[in-house]
């Protein structure tokens, strides 16, 4: 009797978590830092997410000193990054205000990444359209 009763919960168990899977998500991460080791964990994040997810939808803004995060010549998380941004359910931005402050160029920004006029409002906007949020940092 033991035996079977553990073979149904298990049985309920792998049931309520694969239908947990199988329900989209919307989720906006918020990247501000210059850190590096925040760069590799936010795409570290984002591509296990974005596999295991694949009906959900993910952003990552990034603004102030996350600039680097995005930038050509700069990035640690270029290959990846640029990778991540041809998925249909993946998008990373960046703050326009901030490539202005930073003297940022489009032609400057990995393949892919697209600017905002806002980072902040970017975030806000996606919240008030039901996404969740996630601020990446240390």
């Amino acid at each position: 009797m033991k035996t079977i009763i553990k073979v149904v919960c298990v049985f309920m168990l792998s049931n309520m978590f694969m239908m947990a899977q199988q329900v989209p998500v919307k989720i906006v991460f918020d990247v501000t830092s210059s850190d590096t080791k925040v760069h590799q964990s936010t795409v570290r994040h984002v591509k296990a997410m974005s596999q295991a997810y694949p009906n959900s939808q993910f952003e990552v803004v990034m603004y102030s000193g996350a600039i680097e995060m995005v930038l050509k010549d700069k990035s640690v998380v270029a290959e990846d990054l640029g990778a991540l941004v041809k998925k249909d359910n993946v998008d990373f931005v960046i703050c326009q205000g901030t490539m202005k402050r930073y003297k940022a160029k489009d032609s400057d920004l990995i393949p892919g990444v697209r600017s905002v006029p806002d980072g902040i409002l970017e975030i806000v906007e996606k919240q008030q359209q039901g996404w969740s949020y996630i601020k990446e940092g240390r």
